[in-house]
């Protein structure tokens, strides 16, 4: 076998081995990410990089924590919540119903902000009013209900790799086209919140979009999808290091878009609209295609894995297989998938809904994060795998996180209700 056909095999082989990291990918990073990500850069350049970057590593811990628990016990975390000795049912049942409800709202968002898009898109390429919202997003429901109907987790799997991939590659290339100077890249590593009114609800949207409770619970249920015992810990550390780093970087690559673009020209935005026309005289029509193909990619490894957590969580919760293809797994994504219909119906704002979305997942963040660290400590349960001081420390430093940037994204959630009325 020469070079050129053996390192592209060997890449393969190690996407397909990770395949979960990338169906997490696609769970974290969606249109809201590109929103968060997008107002963050053009608001305060690279500022907020600091707080990616930590987002991101304490990404790595969670997943590292709940994918060794599954892989060691053979148990998935609803489950094995629900099972405490106090208070288990309730606390379980509460993270669940805030969880769906967290992902229903962001994918009513995602749907609503990508129909809009297309439908602006269309109107660019076409020249005339471009296609009907709601039409768009019924044909995206379609699809996606379609794709679930095959009912087979290696599918999905591979679905989303096609989508990451495409989003990734996307956004990476628009970044070196209008990368912003190093220097800003270095001082964005450096923690500190600008001084602005809305600096507080955006920092909050950028690290509910990416540190998200409903990616850590469903890393369990997928670590069992994929079959893999404590014989494969090494790899699941693999499988979560890629996801987390592959976040970090396609995250930062939409920050730097509009940080080396509108930052400079004190264009901010608050949509992916406005983005799109604002980067075109900036950009170049080339550079902006490629950065739409992205946030299509980023939506539509979006809604596969949201519409189905509701099915996935409710097998967990009551510790049966997880059969994609009966009919409550279906009639539950198909009840999902038409909350997305809410925003081109109704006119609503698509935006506020991702942000106020993005902002409440840090509230049951907490929650998820302490029950791991309690399931990860237990010697009857994990035997010589119990939790040893790094992954408690990070355990314990992502709580400590996850509590400070929901005080942020309260008085952020506060200022801006305030201004409304």
């Amino acid at each position: 076998m020469n070079v050129k056909s053996f390192l592209p095999g060997r890449l393969l082989r190690l996407i397909t081995l990770v395949g979960p990291g990338f169906f997490l990918i696609g769970f974290s990073i969606g249109t809201g990410s590109v929103v968060s990500m997008a107002s963050a850069g053009s608001r305060y350049g690279m500022t907020m990089l600091w707080a990616l970057f930590l987002s991101c590593v304490f990404s790595f811990v969670l997943l590292e924590a709940f994918g060794r628990y599954t892989m060691v016990t053979g148990k998935s975390a609803m489950y094995s919540i629900r099972q405490f000795p106090f208070m288990g049912k309730p606390v379980a049942i509460i993270t669940m119903i805030g969880l769906v409800t967290v992902e229903v709202m962001a994918l009513a968002g995602i749907i609503g902000i990508m129909s809009d898009l297309m439908s602006e898109w269309t109107g660019m390429l076409f020249s005339h009013n471009g296609w009907n919202p709601v039409w768009i997003a019924l044909a995206m429901i379609i699809g996606t209900y379609l794709l679930i109907s095959i009912g087979k987790y290696q599918f999905f799997e591979k679905v989303l790799i096609f989508f990451v991939s495409m989003m990734g590659i996307s956004f990476i290339l628009t970044m070196f086209m209008v990368i912003p100077s190093p220097v800003e890249i270095i001082k964005g590593s450096l923690p500190r919140i600008p001084d602005e009114a809305n600096a507080s609800m955006i920092i909050g949207a950028l690290v509910g979009t990416t540190l998200t409770a409903p990616t850590f619970v469903t890393r369990s249920i997928l670590v069992q999808q994929k079959g893999w015992t404590v014989e494969h810990l090494k790899l699941g550390r693999i499988d979560s290091f890629v996801a987390a780093f592959f976040m970090f970087i396609i995250s930062m690559a939409v920050m730097a878009c509009a940080a080396g673009t509108l930052y400079l020209v004190d264009k901010p935005v608050e949509d992916v609209i406005t983005m799109v026309v604002l980067l075109e005289p900036l950009a170049g029509q080339f550079a902006l295609s490629i950065f739409i193909v992205g946030i299509l990619g980023a939506g539509l490894s979006s809604i596969i894995p949201i519409s189905m957590l509701a099915p996935l969580l409710f097998a967990d919760y009551r510790g049966v297989p997880v059969d994609m293809k009966s009919t409550s797994f279906r009639v539950l994504c198909g009840v999902a998938l038409l909350f997305g219909l809410i925003v081109p119906v109704f006119h609503a704002r698509p935006v506020l809904v991702m942000v106020a979305s993005q902002c409440f997942q840090i509230f049951v963040l907490p929650i998820v994060t302490v029950s791991i660290i309690y399931l990860i400590n237990k010697k009857e349960l994990m035997g010589q795998h119990k939790a040893g001081f790094w992954l408690n420390f990070g355990c314990i430093s992502t709580l400590i996180f996850s509590l400070i940037i929901s005080y942020q994204s309260v008085l952020g959630l506060i200022h801006y209700f305030n201004e409304l009325m």
